[in-house]
């Protein structure tokens, strides 16, 4: 390996030394309460050596961000297959289950997506424009749904957001930045099955239940 390669190999690991510090600091003190110097110490890098990689924490962020996506992506290749049908409650199920698993592995950055768009304010739109991009997945089979003729029950951008924000919002309250620390006194302990199982039924049948529902076709 020459010079050069050498360099570009430091750098690849300077740059994931850092977001792995960011992640263990996200987890401890929140993403508000962290400092760039935080970041490097725990790292064990030069300050310097930040801004080498990246502008500031929220262009960190970012680059965690797209970390997530890209996993998320490899679940489910979005270039190679037709939309999937969510309203086939497995299909459905089988997202959600995606989208959760992302959230779980990524505790400490997706809190730390939330603390930075809710500082932002609703003003900024930060939020939105986060939840319409992280969704766009879902939209995609909405869309597919609408063009061949399926009554949804809104604009399939809404509805991909107003799924992704109902599962964020969710995480964000039952999955702790820490996967190690306990519970809060009086949190429910709900397992993966049963969060899974409820939003599913909930998204396919709303609150009248399965039994309300015409049976399907056969």
């Amino acid at each position: 390996m020459g010079v050069m390669g050498v360099r570009k190999a430091q750098a690849a690991e300077t740059e994931e030394a850092l977001k792995a510090a960011a992640r263990r600091e996200f987890a401890e003190r929140g993403y508000l309460n962290t400092k760039v110097t935080d970041i490097t110490a725990a790292a064990d890098r030069a300050t310097g050596s930040f801004y080498q990689h990246f502008a500031g924490k929220e262009e960190l962020l970012q680059a965690l961000l797209a970390d997530m996506h890209a996993q998320a992506g490899a679940t489910f290749d979005d270039g190679g297959h037709p939309p999937h049908d969510l309203t086939d409650p497995a299909q459905l199920r089988e997202h959600l289950a995606a989208g959760w698993g992302v959230m779980r592995d990524n505790r400490a950055v997706m809190t730390a997506l939330f603390e930075s768009a809710m500082a932002a304010g609703p003003a900024s739109g930060a939020l939105w424009e986060r939840l319409a991009a992280d969704t766009s997945m879902l939209r995609e089979h909405l869309e597919f749904l609408q063009d061949r003729g399926d009554a949804l029950p809104g604009d399939p951008t809404l509805i991909a957001a107003a799924i992704g924000g109902m599962l964020a919002m969710l995480a964000y309250a039952l999955l702790p930045a820490d996967p190690d620390a306990p519970a809060p006194a009086g949190q429910t302990a709900y397992s993966d099955a049963q969060i899974l199982s409820t939003l599913t039924d909930l998204l396919s049948h709303g609150l009248a239940g399965p039994a309300a529902c015409p049976p399907a076709p056969q």
